[in-house]
């Protein structure tokens, strides 16, 4: 699909307001939230490597979007990458069996926990459209811990070069964006401020007419991660 300028305008207001724009800072630990997308392992490494996190916790299972790229699931395909990147294996924990955001963040809290592992602050490494609901989430379900977002740090063009595929990287934009305004009445996340531009983009654009908009707020279970 391609997108009209006005879309395009739209499109690129999402990307500006899904990332956090947070500053890296040292943290207690790394969490790579499992996708389809292994610039999020290539982030973490990049992260320890400068000493911004002792350890990485890779989570994720598999999904629709990553079962093809990421056969053996998420989170082992991460740690793969981590370690050709030179990230010591014991500096990796693996968390293979989370299907969702929210199960990223709790099931990376109970191994923590079970190794010993005290936390008082979580630098969250994803893709760069899903830093806000990542952050939402976390701030939720562990609202006792710090939370530094962070993510490869590319313009959106180059992004979905990497990606190949401009058609999916938009209606995921479009379903993190929904699930940021839905999800605090479920429970599932604390409240973000949401531009009205973001909240009513104009009439026709992408956002509005993506087909994969609306079964994308699904929180995974067979929907879009």
């Amino acid at each position: 699909m391609a997108l009209s300028p006005s879309a395009r305008a739209d499109v690129l207001l999402l990307w500006d307001y899904l990332r956090m724009g947070h500053a890296p800072r040292p943290c207690s630990v790394a969490i790579a939230l499992g996708s389809h997308d292994l610039s999020v392992a290539d982030t973490a490494a990049g992260l320890l490597a400068r000493g911004m996190a002792p350890l990485v916790v890779m989570t994720g299972a598999t999904s629709p979007t990553s079962a093809a790229r990421m056969p053996r699931g998420e989170a082992v395909h991460y740690r793969e990458r981590a370690l050709e990147l030179g990230v010591p294996a014991s500096a990796v924990l693996l968390e293979p069996e989370a299907r969702n955001t929210g199960e990223n963040i709790t099931k990376s809290r109970e191994l923590l926990a079970a190794n010993g592992i005290e936390v008082t602050s979580v630098l969250l490494v994803s893709k760069p459209y899903e830093e806000r609901r990542a952050y939402a989430t976390l701030r939720k379900l562990w609202p006792s811990v710090d939370a530094v977002c962070a993510s490869a740090r590319v313009p959106y063009a180059d992004y979905v070069s990497a990606i190949g595929d401009e058609d999916m990287v938009v209606a995921m934009m479009v379903g993190a964006t929904q699930r940021i305004m839905l999800y605090p009445e479920r429970g599932l996340t604390v409240e973000q401020p949401v531009p009205r531009k973001c909240a009513s983009p104009t009439p026709g654009c992408a956002i509005t007419a993506s087909p994969h908009a609306w079964p994308g707020t699904r929180e995974r279970r067979g929907g879009v991660r």
